[in-house]
């Protein structure tokens, strides 16, 4: 699936977190759309214990959305121009 796939894999031979993460997945704009998100960690725990020190730790993140409906009144989606 997906008009844009994104993925992208972080190493770290060290991790710690002083606090809890807190992440937020958005896909704004305007028109409908199907998008998917996720991550496979490796050697890190979900959720993470503030202060502890986790070692060679490894996250890929995947991402992927498209449009499911007609474009907008004026956007046709065709025009190449900036603005």
């Amino acid at each position: 699936m997906g008009d844009i796939l994104f993925r992208s894999t972080v190493h770290a031979e060290r991790l710690r977190f002083t606090q809890e993460p807190q992440t937020v997945v958005r896909f704004p704009g305007t028109g409908k759309r199907e998008s998917t998100s996720h991550s496979d960690r490796t050697r890190l725990p979900d959720p993470v214990i503030p202060g502890e020190e986790y070692q060679d730790v490894t996250v890929a993140y995947h991402l992927a959305t498209r449009l499911t409906g007609e474009p907008e009144a004026g956007r046709s989606g065709d025009d190449d121009t900036d603005g």
